[in-house]
């Protein structure tokens, strides 16, 4: 299993990361990241709502946390095409993303992220992602 501060070094070198105050934690294997809420991620103060923004990029660091954990750190994967389907409001609260490689290619990989608030079978939004994998040696 991966450190937390190896897990921590990878969302470190994410300077968006930073700004939207992401987090980790490991529910038994499975790596979940926190987007704590902060009122600067909000889009629509009258509702209010979670800018799309900031719940996409969520996912995206999700994504290439979770391909980063598999290979031991290393480079960034890079994106080459990203879609998100944005089902629910996303709530002035806390936030959560988890990824799942589909399948991963010596230079491709096929992730697939799901963002949820309070319910994990009620997400707000889902990703699917395919990134360049930098390459070995």
């Amino acid at each position: 299993m991966v450190s937390h501060e190896n897990i921590e070094k990878a969302i470190a070198r994410i300077p968006y990361a930073q700004t939207l105050g992401v987090k980790h934690l490991f529910i038994g294997d499975e790596l979940t990241l926190i987007m704590p809420y902060i009122e600067s991620n909000i889009g629509n103060p009258m509702l209010p709502a979670l800018h799309g923004g900031s719940i996409s990029g969520l996912m995206e660091i999700a994504a290439i946390v979770q391909l980063m954990k598999e290979q031991d750190g290393g480079k960034l994967p890079k994106p080459i095409g990203i879609n998100v389907d944005y089902l629910r409001k996303g709530n002035p609260k806390d936030t959560y993303a988890r990824a799942i490689i589909f399948k991963q290619g010596s230079r491709v990989a096929n992730v697939r992220v799901r963002a949820w608030q309070e319910d994990y079978e009620k997400p707000i939004a889902a990703m699917h992602g395919h990134y360049l994998m930098a390459k070995k040696g």
